[in-house]
């Protein structure tokens, strides 16, 4: 098993983190102070930020763009999943950078999904335009009245109606529908009820601006309602789209799904490795400059004991994901199904601990605004539940561990 990173990815590293340390980690402020401006001057804070839109440019120059697909005719830069896991890793160390290098959620696994499973036409009036980055989506599963963690409990109904097909449902937490970007949208809902309970389920692509959708409003995580970009509750009352829309064709969503959140975990938990380094580096910077008792905070045991754990767990998580991401590149997702879910676990609560330690590190500073903490703090928590809960993956884990001694095996 070889972990080992291509010259072009050691390439892409170095040319990275150069682009970070330029643009990217200067900027944090602006980011914010521009979102300020934007509902002081304009009245709203839901609009596309100057910031972002003058990087991208940068990015795409400095052959920062789409890392994320791999084996791809119309974006031959994606990388392997081995290859790509250093740089989402250094994406993620500020929640706003994956979109400058158009390598930010829902938007990757959208287009993951796209380029596997829609027509032609589909990909050349939504496809193209993402990969360029001229607009943004969403993806619409979860539904505020079922337990969506089994998505085979979703309600929303997608019902052929001669050529069309005609929607109607309740979804929330749909993030990225916040964004006057947004443009199209992933749906996931029931075609036939009556069908076994893997094949009910179909996904359509529906245009934001069809009549009968409605973004009802944004749902803030913790207080931060995350504008521009938002998790927004949608209705779909009444929206037809044509049959062409339906990807790969009734009864399919189940299995789209699984294909599309393989991909998405993984690059959530390689975001959230550079949330937990950016943390620890914070931290021992933070520790080293203060003193407590007469003596530098770093040189007290007990956070002696923090920094040494942090930097074991997130090491232990990294090569957890790397081994995922290995095997999806040799083996298939499927057959990574148990890596993927044990990272999925894993990565998420890491960054949660090592955040969490960051913040009592820089005291009453690490839940205010003056440092990153408490954002990617309520950031990083929704990664428990989001492409599903931590329960649900450790209970694939646990199948995956008992079938190899049914029947006296193993």
């Amino acid at each position: 098993m070889d972990f080992a990173y291509s010259p072009r990815c050691t390439e892409l590293q170095a040319r990275l983190l150069a682009f970070m340390d330029e643009h990217i980690y200067p900027n944090e402020r602006a980011f914010a102070d521009e979102i300020a401006a934007n509902a002081r001057d304009k009245g709203t804070r839901w609009l596309p930020l100057e910031l972002i839109e003058g990087l991208k440019p940068l990015a795409r120059e400095a052959g920062l763009w789409n890392l994320f697909l791999p084996r791809s005719t119309r974006a031959p830069e994606g990388l392997s999943n081995l290859d790509y896991a250093p740089l989402c890793e250094i994406m993620g160390r500020v929640p706003w950078a994956p979109e400058v290098f158009n390598c930010s959620a829902p938007d990757t696994g959208n287009m993951e999904t796209l380029e596997r499973y829609a027509s032609d036409d589909i990909k050349n009036r939504w496809l193209e335009p993402l990969l360029r980055g001229e607009l943004r989506s969403a993806f619409a599963m979860t539904e505020p009245d079922v337990a969506s963690s089994d998505a085979t409990n979703i309600a929303t109904r997608i019902e052929r109606d001669g050529d069309d097909y005609v929607i109607n449902g309740h979804k929330w937490w749909i993030s990225g529908a916040g964004d006057p970007r947004c443009q199209v949208y992933i749906v996931m809902g029931k075609t036939d009820p009556g069908a076994a309970r893997h094949v009910q389920q179909s996904m359509i692509v529906v245009p934001a601006d069809t009549p009968g959708v409605t973004v009802v409003r944004p749902l803030p995580v913790f207080g931060y309602d995350d504008a521009p970009h938002g998790h927004c509750e949608i209705l779909f009352e009444n929206v037809r789209v044509p049959a062409s829309n339906m990807l790969l064709g009734e009864g399919r969503g189940f299995e789209i799904a699984q294909g599309r959140l393989g991909p998405g975990r993984i690059h959530h938990c390689m975001r959230a490795i550079g949330v937990a380094e950016r943390a620890l580096a914070l931290m021992c910077k933070r520790l080293e400059a203060r003193v407590a008792f007469g003596r530098k905070i770093s040189e007290q045991g007990v956070w002696r004991e923090r920094i040494a754990e942090a930097r074991i767990r997130i090491d232990t998580a990294r090569l957890l994901t790397l081994k995922a991401a290995y095997m999806m590149d040799t083996v298939g997702n499927k057959r990574a199904a148990a890596e993927i879910a044990m990272i999925k676990v894993l990565a998420p609560n890491v960054a949660q601990d090592v955040l969490d330690w960051a913040i009592q590190a820089h005291g009453a500073a690490g839940v205010s605004d003056e440092f990153p903490l408490a954002y990617q703090w309520a950031g990083n928590r929704t990664l428990r539940l989001a492409d599903g809960p931590d329960e649900v993956h450790r209970n694939a884990v646990a199948k995956l561990e008992l079938a190899k001694y049914k029947d006296g095996q193993g």
